[in-house]
């Protein structure tokens, strides 16, 4: 098994770090926004627009992160990135799962399931292309 630079594993890890903390921050932002509106709000929340504030929040540090990542990284964060779409695959099946006859607009989970299933494996699948292509470069020739 070929040696690891430990150089490598420290950016790693602050990679790492530097995500988790993203989380953090986002939590904490997504949480004054709620107190913020339940105060002005009288105490009622709207989901949709609490749901739409933690989707824009999850947006901008997503964009931040992941411009931020080097080359030398693409390969460890994708592996990650194939987990969590594994995670969204679960997700995706119990949701296309739904009986649309059951009501409630399961119709349009149904839909939306199938969406996410769809775009998950594709991703997956690409991640995959990806990863390989990159670790074949580092292979013995002959």
């Amino acid at each position: 098994m070929a040696e690891v630079d430990p150089q490598l594993l420290d950016k790693i890890q602050a990679a790492t770090r530097a995500a988790w903390h993203a989380a953090d921050a986002v939590q904490a932002y997504a949480e004054q926004i709620a107190a913020g509106a339940s105060a002005a709000s009288g105490g009622a929340i709207d989901p949709f627009i609490f749901r739409l504030a933690i989707f824009a929040l999850a947006v901008i540090v997503g964009y931040y992160v992941v411009w931020a990542v080097t080359p030398a990284l693409h390969t460890p964060l994708m592996s990650v990135t194939n987990a969590i779409s594994s995670v969204i695959v679960v997700g995706a099946l119990l949701s296309s799962g739904i009986d649309p006859s059951s009501g409630n607009d399961s119709g349009i989970a149904h839909v939306f399931g199938f969406l996410a299933l769809t775009l998950a494996s594709v991703n997956i699948f690409g991640g995959f292309l990806v990863t390989e292509r990159m670790l074949s470069m580092f292979k013995k020739k002959g």
